[in-house]
């Protein structure tokens, strides 16, 4: 069913078909009826960050920026839903045509610029949802925030969504802010990661509830900025990393239709890049905390090559726009045969 659907998509520009979708699985979600297009998933309960998970393969953020389906894609088996990426302000992002489809590669590159409605949209729409499941959301900062002041932003934003999510990640690794990527490095992560841990402390004591901060970083690290993250994380007390966003690189898509249109790379190409900063982060991090895998997951032997590479959980985006709903058990069902 989901090839055919795929088909019928994919004759549509990649934004139409993208907001066509979500509002195919959002109404599907309002009404009940998203369980009934797949098989569930197998119960495969798992514990990470304090948080209990029916399974271990998440929804990413970036295809639901604006909570717009939260039910819609819990009922199609995923074991925790991210959304997001969402800025204080709402802003229109990048000028379109902003996402391109590489079929033959099984990948996407994507300039959407942090196009959302804002947190208080994204707010409202937690609160109409019925789900009660694991959910993360994901907050970065306005494009005309200047990079010096990026940490206001993210702390309006933890402000605001702290007490509605389970968990938040702060997006420091988008290619598609100018700028952002800076704060993945030095002494400017150490303080943005020191001023939200320390905001997120009076958080904690004034609502009673400790909500875990996750970093989502780029696989275009070396090895040793890779290790200095990780170092930085440990020290200011962070919950758990995800690695990784989207590539710069275009190795695997040379020479297709769209390969050298700006933009963040996602999908296969990225697979053995994101796996390579999954193992340097286990071995530096030595088990301190936990890392969310996501990039280039196709299959669900891909799942399986995360979690055995060090990650506790893993997340799809774009596996799931060209594999549907069965990637989600797939990925489950090559997880639990690890175990």
């Amino acid at each position: 069913m989901y090839t055919l659907a795929r088909q019928l998509l994919f004759k549509l520009s990649p934004e139409t078909s993208h907001d066509l979708s979500l509002d195919l699985i959002g109404a599907g979600g309002r009404l009940g009826l998203n369980g009934l297009l797949c098989k569930a998933p197998a119960k495969m309960p798992v514990t990470v960050m304090g948080l209990d998970f029916p399974n271990p393969v998440g929804l990413a953020a970036g295809l639901d920026k604006n909570g717009a389906a939260i039910d819609g894609f819990a009922q199609l088996g995923f074991g925790f839903v991210e959304i997001g990426t969402i800025t204080p302000r709402p802003q229109p992002g990048n000028p379109k045509p902003r996402i391109f489809r590489l079929p033959e590669a099984e990948a996407i590159i994507n300039r959407m610029g942090f196009n959302n409605l804002g947190v208080d949209h994204l707010l409202a729409r937690v609160a109409a949802a019925q789900y009660k499941g694991v959910l993360g959301i994901n907050i970065g900062k306005n494009f005309d925030t200047p990079v010096e002041r990026a940490v206001d932003d993210y702390l309006i934003c933890l402000d605001k969504v702290y007490v509605h999510a389970s968990y938040v990640t702060v997006n420091v690794s988008s290619p598609n802010t100018p700028g952002l990527r800076s704060l993945q490095f030095g002494d400017s992560l150490k303080q943005l990661l020191a001023d939200l841990a320390t905001r997120r402390a009076e958080l904690a004591l004034r609502h009673g509830k400790h909500v875990p901060l996750a970093i989502k970083i780029a696989p275009d690290m070396t090895d040793e900025e890779t290790a200095q993250v990780a170092q930085a994380l440990i020290e200011t007390g962070m919950d758990a990393v995800i690695a990784t966003n989207t590539t710069l690189s275009r190795v695997g898509v040379e020479g297709m239709e769209h390969g050298d249109e700006a933009g963040g790379l996602s999908g296969a190409p990225v697979r053995d890049k994101s796996t390579h900063t999954v193992k340097m982060l286990a071995a530096e991090l030595a088990g301190r905390l936990p890392i969310i895998a996501v990039g280039g997951i196709t299959e669900g032997k891909h799942a399986a090559e995360k979690i055995a590479a060090g990650a506790s959980l893993v997340q799809l985006y774009s596996g799931f726009i060209y594999k549907g709903p069965a990637l989600i058990r797939e990925s489950v069902d090559a997880i639990a045969a690890l175990r």
